[in-house]
């Protein structure tokens, strides 16, 4: 329970198999900042089999207000929802964090004050993507916040603070966290924008606060990043299947796309012509690619071209895939995120 003498904030990490990050994260969120210098910092960990639970307790000894708790649900979502417990009424603010990023000094103090300032519900940081190993790593960050990459959404490298529909998570006002029964432990993810289409619809804002960044790490691999995309497209249909509404036109177009390469598979033993689309494709994601080469003087930046496709097909393949199965529970007409 919170005391007196300490801010209503405590923050939140989920961490599952988090050896290589967690420490940097701890001591770059923990280190200076008024805040997270005393507030709880709860690591919630889903079963990690790699030293991260290990690292966490050492590091306990160096920040006393540092805690270790277990996540039976494994998800991220499922960790956050460990804050709507009794115990954790006296809080005032949510702060989550995730352990594969990299942040600025002051970061919790920072949203504090943003949360204070905009008077919003939630408040929602961009993310800047960055290498840390790898050919395929670099290549695959310096496309992955482009408009092929991302398709222009604001959180992913956005230069400009203000209301939006959807963003990166970074801190929530209890009070609404609890109102709306925290996240839908169902999803796997996209459960932020999930959350966010329901803080929507219950008239409270989100304010992207484009001043408070972090630096998030790709993946590393193709496998990995493949993985990742595919659950990515299956968390989006099931969003819009529970809150009966459409993709935004940039979501749909790795779908169409996902059909278009379908199609033009099925359709080789009678004619070539659907073949136009995939060439023309490969073209274009390998000029984009080539320009990433060009502008970082290396031959890294041609990793963006597989990058970029396993990106859309993924993400279009998993979409697809989800939508028989990604029944409604409480729909809702809305207006597409941005």
């Amino acid at each position: 329970m919170v005391t007196a003498a300490a801010p209503a904030v405590i923050v939140a990490i989920p961490t599952l198999n988090e050896a290589d990050h967690i420490a940097d994260v701890l001591t770059a969120l923990m280190d200076g900042d008024p805040i997270a210098a005393i507030c709880p910092v709860v690591v919630a960990d889903g079963g990690s089999t790699d030293g991260t639970q290990a690292i966490v307790r050492n590091l306990s000894v160096r920040y006393p207000n540092l805690r270790l708790i277990n996540n039976p649900g494994r998800i991220q979502a499922a960790a956050l929802n460990l804050f709507l417990a009794p115990n954790y009424d006296g809080y005032d603010i949510l702060v989550r964090c995730d352990a594969h990023a990299a942040y600025p000094p002051g970061y919790v103090s920072a949203l504090v004050s943003s949360l204070d300032a905009s008077g919003a519900a939630s408040v929602v940081v961009p993310m800047d993507a960055v290498a840390l190993q790898g050919c395929f790593q670099r290549g695959l960050t310096w496309i992955a916040d482009s408009k092929l990459g991302a398709g222009g959404s604001p959180h992913r490298g956005g230069v400009r603070s203000h209301f939006v529909e959807h963003g990166h998570h970074a801190a929530f006002r209890m009070d609404v966290f609890r109102a709306l029964g925290g996240y839908d432990t169902g999803f796997a993810a996209n459960e932020d924008a999930e959350y966010d289409r329901r803080v929507i619809a219950a008239g409270h804002r989100i304010w992207l606060d484009a001043d408070i960044r972090i630096g998030y790490f790709p993946r590393s691999t193709a496998p990995g990043l493949w993985r990742q995309y595919f659950k990515y497209g299956a968390g989006r249909a099931r969003t819009c299947r529970k809150h009966a509404v459409r993709p935004a036109p940039r979501q749909m177009i790795p779908v169409f796309h996902t059909l278009l390469v379908v199609v033009a598979i099925l359709a080789l033993p009678w004619t070539r012509l659907p073949l136009l689309w995939p060439l023309l494709y490969l073209v274009l994601v390998g000029a984009a690619a080539a320009s990433q080469a060009l502008r970082h003087r290396s031959v890294c930046g041609l990793m963006g071209a597989p990058a970029l496709a396993i990106m859309h097909l993924a993400w279009g393949l998993g979409f697809l895939s989800a939508i028989p199965r990604a029944v409604p529970r409480s729909p809702q007409v809305a207006s597409d995120p941005v």
